[in-house]
């Protein structure tokens, strides 16, 4: 099931790790890659539940593009515990051309593969995703 405009497939373990994050919320976030050579979508790195927003941040490569889903917890203003699941287009300024096209021709399709996320963030450095950006959206 290749995607016509960038022949990217996904493996069938993003929809399965993001299924347990969407359902049983046995991890944070998910970091996604698009693996070139294979021409497929292949989970690069699972948050555990008791990680937070920085081991997520920390976990984006600084000049390198990737997809992840994040977890966001927090608490309207009456104090009700509440979630959002983001999903986080991530392309650095400093990535290569190539890479942020590869992505960018992908996101749309891979993310339908994705049942169930809420809110979308394109990110091109840290700031666009920051703490306050997801409080901001998540309301």
């Amino acid at each position: 099931m290749a995607n016509a405009a960038s022949g990217m497939a996904v493996h069938d373990d993003c929809k399965l790790r993001f299924m347990e994050l969407k359902t049983k919320r046995t991890h944070r976030f998910i970091v996604y890659k698009i693996e070139e050579n294979q021409k497929q979508v292949i989970v690069e790195k699972l948050g555990e539940p008791s990680q937070g927003y920085d081991d997520f941040a920390a976990s984006l490569p600084a000049d390198e593009c990737r997809y992840a889903v994040y977890d966001f917890e927090y608490l309207t203003e009456g104090n009700v515990p509440k979630s959002r699941i983001f999903f986080i287009a991530w392309s650095p300024d400093t990535s290569r051309v190539r890479s942020k096209m590869i992505y960018a021709s992908s996101k749309d399709r891979f993310k339908r593969e994705l049942d169930g996320i809420q809110i979308e963030l394109q990110a091109t450095d840290p700031t666009e995703m920051g703490l306050d950006v997801f409080k901001s959206r998540a309301n």
